[in-house]
């Protein structure tokens, strides 16, 4: 008959403790059968007798005594570590595996993890972020945010809000350039594209064609694996870039940037947080969970109103072209804000 020994051998350190079957069977919740049933079996499977029984009394034999010297102290340190890591998945300090994706989310994530710590002074946060998808088990995360849903099976993905990629240029630009009418307009601009970081291949821009989505083929002017730079050079007005609205989202409002095309904007796109277990989570890792939901889920920080961009694209065909003068002077070009 198989034998638990840890089982066995908790009912064996605990009968030596207490003395009596009947008082260990009521500490650990079984009957005296199962109890004297699993010191039987302790003893047959070492071989060695280590109570003497009667009725009314039992006691160590010199072989049971030894074993309990021996089995009393990993004993207890088997059950403090099993306490240690109860009282620790209540507890939120410690560390906090946090991954996420290296373009578009750094402002969002921080934001998030300084609210956090500021809560939670104990929390450790480990923060690595990355465009690539990486292993869920070999990183050992505890959370993760990703762009889309999460390919890992038996992990769980809740949505918090739309990743929009916008169009957009600034007044600079447009007063050099002019704005793209139609999408078969951007191949005569100057465009920056995205190099993935993760994969080295160059991201595409993506535009909405009714009820698709499709590439939209652009010339590009610059290429950048780094976003913040990418970004940069269309506030300068040296291109028209395809950037995460909530990199551009600050920037529009503020009328430093103008969407462009708006109508071609994806709408399949969003940012989910995931993680491993519903139930098993140490309360560290629910308790960001819980932040993060909070905060991010449709924040409307991160993402623009139809309204908006209606509002902000007018920027875009708001110049006047004024003829020339009686002296033969050349257009001026002239930048116009909206009312």
């Amino acid at each position: 008959m198989a034998i638990n020994e840890l089982r066995s051998i908790s009912i064996f350190v605990t009968a030596a403790e207490l003395g009596s079957l009947r008082k260990t069977a009521a500490s650990m919740s079984i009957s005296p059968q199962a109890a004297s049933q699993a010191l039987a079996q302790l003893e047959q499977h070492l071989g060695v007798r280590l109570f003497h029984r009667t009725t009314r009394s039992m006691s160590l034999t010199d072989e049971g005594r030894r074993f309990l010297e021996e089995a009393q102290p990993s004993l207890m340190g088997l059950r403090r570590a099993l306490q240690t890591a109860q009282q620790a998945k209540d507890e939120i300090t410690g560390p906090l595996r946090i991954v996420g994706p290296r373009s578009t989310f750094q402002p969002v994530l921080w934001r998030l993890i300084d609210e956090f710590c500021q809560q939670h002074p104990g929390i450790v946060p480990d923060v690595q972020l990355d465009d690539r998808i990486g292993n869920w088990v070999e990183d050992r995360v505890d959370v993760g945010f990703r762009l889309g849903l999460s390919p890992h099976e038996g992990v769980i993905a809740r949505r918090l809000f739309a990743a929009q990629v916008i169009v957009c240029a600034s007044p600079t630009y447009l007063e050099r350039y002019g704005a793209p009418d139609s999408l078969a307009a951007l191949p005569s601009h100057r465009c920056s594209v995205f190099r993935n970081p993760g994969t080295g291949q160059v991201v595409p821009w993506r535009a909405r064609v009714g009820e698709d989505e499709v590439d939209q083929p652009v010339t590009p002017t610059i290429c950048t694996n780094d976003e913040i730079l990418e970004l940069h050079a269309v506030l300068a007005g040296r291109v028209i870039g395809q950037l995460a609205g909530v990199t551009a989202a600050p920037y529009i409002r503020s009328r430093q940037l103008v969407p462009l095309l708006i109508e071609h904007i994806p709408d399949r796109y969003n940012y989910f947080i995931y993680y491993g277990s519903r139930t098993s989570q140490p309360a560290r890792a629910r308790a960001f969970i819980e932040l993060a939901v909070a905060r991010l889920t449709d924040n409307p920080d991160h993402v623009l109103s139809t309204k908006e961009l209606r509002v902000a694209a007018k920027q875009a065909y708001a110049w006047q072209r004024f003829k020339a003068n009686d002296d033969g002077e050349s257009a001026a070009v002239v930048w116009l804000p909206p009312a």
